[in-house]
């Protein structure tokens, strides 16, 4: 009886994984993350302060392979990076503004002389190009509305730029840096092996 195999794919902060069952040969060649792996994740990015003790026991690992996966997925750029997670109202920056771009000018030379500006004012946390009705979409967290104010005539001196369309936040209903892997969201996980590009 031959025995069905499953894959797919899926994308982690701009990286495309392919998954297979441990019985299917993996579409491509890279460092392999299984369901330990997803674990482990699951507990980094909910508190990246956890030992690696309290990390190996929680998985079923003892320290020293738990370590080398944490490593292997630093390394491959599967974890970014471990910081600290602020609350801006406690920092005095209470104030939220969605801020969406139009221009004229599409081509790839303006783009990269418009992110570079954009990405060099600290006002900014996110800054995306768009499909749709929008070019730009920028996520801006400042003081108040002076502050804001004072940001958005940097903007638009930066650049010749079609139209920009400010929408304020009026309360933050739910905001989180976890990323839905398949076992928080409660998709099976069957030892799966996703390979990296």
């Amino acid at each position: 009886m031959t025995r069905a195999r499953s894959c797919g794919t899926f994308g982690i902060e701009g990286k495309s994984f392919s998954f297979r069952s441990p019985d299917g040969p993996p579409k491509k060649r890279g460092s392999a993350v299984d369901a330990i792996d997803l674990k482990i994740l699951s507990l980094l990015q909910n508190d990246a302060t956890l030992s690696i003790a309290s990390i190996g026991e929680r998985v079923g690992l003892s320290q020293t392979p738990c370590w080398k996966r944490i490593q292997r997925l630093e390394a491959d750029g599967v974890i970014d990076r471990r910081v600290a997670v602020l609350d801006p109202v406690k920092l005095g920056l209470g104030l939220t503004v969605f801020v969406s771009i139009e221009t004229a000018d599409h081509s790839s030379e303006w783009l990269e002389r418009f992110a570079d500006t954009v990405a060099a004012m600290p006002e900014v946390l996110e800054f995306y190009r768009m499909a749709g009705d929008v070019d730009y979409m920028l996520r801006v967290v400042v003081a108040d509305m002076q502050a804001y104010d004072e940001f958005y005539k940097r903007l638009i001196a930066s650049a010749p730029l079609k139209n920009v369309t400010s929408r304020f936040a009026m309360e933050k209903v739910k905001s989180t840096t976890a990323l839905p892997l398949p076992q928080a969201t409660g998709r099976r996980v069957p030892a799966l092996a996703l390979v990296g590009e």
